[in-house]
């Protein structure tokens, strides 16, 4: 076993232990980054199938994540427009496919309207919400004893409104069915995107992706840590830990160091074994943080062809199987990508089928909405971070109801030299990289201040890099 000493050790090769990690390096701290992968990431992760580029996990990057923006252009990466040319595609319940252009969805009018005054309703309260502090608002409480679905029940009379309203939180962020997650977490998810207008427009909320892929941000961040400082395959089963310190033993390197960072979700806290074990409060808060399910769907074919169809490849169907469908073409391949999407009890019911069954009834939804070319493609993968064991679900965590505003006060706050840093954590950029990217710079703003003796700023936002930014520069 080898044994190393440094100032921080970081558990997780994720964006946000790696931006900790690289801004603590900056900082002049020494750190060791020990992942339990064969890989960095986290849950952003590329493949190359048949000469097409997969991303398997997250990928997106729109115009309100400043964080991440700052930081790819830190590293000198570039971005690259999804591609939105064309009609869009709504199947109703009933299968009627319905092509159009502009903002609503092609609903009688009474529905639009419907859905519009949920999204005012939606808007006005999550900007009235300081998504860093969801439990601070005066209705905090109320709002996160009732579910998401009894919120649009209690506020919408059409049924039509509230499915496609409610598939953009439920099925299309949180991945859970809407009765499970409170109204107050449907409210963090709306603004930490800015606002719910933000969230449901995905010419917005999916508007650029990483020349290199997104991962590749994770990997440019490591290639600058340096040698001896990250160490693949070596989970971190055992933390010891005391006033003075801890010592973090992975699989092959203990890390003895003054501070460390917990840089995985929640739901993987308890993977490690704690002397002494965490605080009471910690042990019951980390219960009530769940990951959802949602399958990722890729079907890459030889060209794009609903380009040729005047189509943009974006489809949507709230009662559909794949309920949503975006062009995922990588930058200037030739071939053509679609990913779809299926969320919560869906995917469970799709999990539930042997494989040949789940291709089929897959590619007969895709084909659904964009015909019958739609059920060849060459390349079909799955993405199913369910299935992993350092990730066990998708996207990210959210609490049960009335979770969020009893535990998440604490869920930011570290234990002695024990600090957590996850894009689950993040208020703005929730779930996302950009999240991530503030947390680790948050946290490890946040560690410099302690080891060196003076206040972290009460109002850093980890927007931009503490060190060059001005924070600590």
């Amino acid at each position: 076993m080898e044994q190393l000493e440094r100032d921080v050790v970081i558990v997780g090769a994720g964006p946000s232990g790696l931006t900790a990690a690289y801004e603590l390096q900056k900082a002049g701290k020494s750190v060791a980054v020990l992942e339990a992968r064969d890989r960095v990431g986290g849950r952003t992760w590329s493949e190359t199938m048949d000469g097409a580029t997969i991303e398997i996990g997250g990928q997106w990057i729109s115009p309100d994540q400043t964080a991440l923006y700052s930081l790819i252009g830190e590293l000198g990466l570039e971005t690259f427009p999804r591609y939105r040319q064309g009609k869009s595609i709504y199947r109703t319940e009933e299968g009627e496919v319905i092509s159009y252009t502009g903002e609503d969805f092609p609903v009688d009018a009474e529905t639009v309207a419907q859905m519009n005054r949920l999204t005012a309703l939606i808007n006005e309260l999550a900007g009235q919400l300081d998504p860093d502090h969801p439990w601070a608002h005066p209705r905090a409480e109320e709002l996160d004893r009732i579910s998401f679905e009894q919120f649009l029940a209690a506020n919408c009379p059409d049924e039509v409104a509230r499915q496609n309203i409610g598939m953009f939180i439920a099925g299309g962020m949180l991945t859970k069915p809407a009765h499970t997650f409170s109204a107050l977490q449907a409210l963090l998810m709306a603004a930490s995107a800015g606002s719910f207008d933000n969230l449901i427009d995905e010419d917005f909320i999916l508007d650029r992706r990483i020349v290199g892929t997104m991962q590749g941000v994770s990997k440019a961040l490591a290639a600058r840590l340096g040698e001896q400082v990250l160490f693949l395959d070596n989970p971190v089963l055992r933390l010891e830990w005391s006033s003075e310190g801890v010592v973090a033993h992975g699989r092959e390197v203990s890390v003895r160091a003054s501070k460390v960072i917990l840089a995985v979700p929640p739901n993987l806290y308890s993977r490690i074994s704690y002397d002494p074990p965490l605080p009471r409060k910690q042990h019951i808060t980390h219960q009530h943080q769940s990951m959802g399910l949602v399958i990722k769907v890729h079907a890459v074919y030889d060209t794009p062809f609903w380009r040729e169809a005047g189509l943009s490849g974006t489809c949507f169907g709230p009662a559909a199987l794949v309920q949503e469908i975006y062009d995922n073409t990588y930058h200037r391949e030739t071939t053509g990508t679609l990913v779809g999407f299926i969320s919560d009890v869906k995917a469970d019911e799709v999990f539930a089928m042997d494989e040949q069954s789940r291709r089929a009834a897959i590619l007969q939804d895709m084909a659904g909405y964009l015909g019958p070319q739609a059920l060849d493609p060459k390349v079909f993968y799955l993405s199913d971070f369910g299935s992993e064991e350092w990730t066990r679900g998708a996207y990210a965590t959210s609490y049960d109801l009335g979770g969020l505003y009893r535990f998440g006060p604490a869920q930011n706050e570290n234990v002695g030299p024990i600090y957590f840093s996850s894009s689950d954590l993040a208020g703005a950029g929730y779930q996302h990289v950009d999240g991530a990217v503030r947390m680790g710079r948050r946290t490890a703003a946040r560690i410099v201040a302690e080891l060196d003796g003076t206040e972290a700023d009460p109002v850093y936002d980890g927007t931009e890099s503490f060190v060059t930014g001005g924070v600590h520069a």
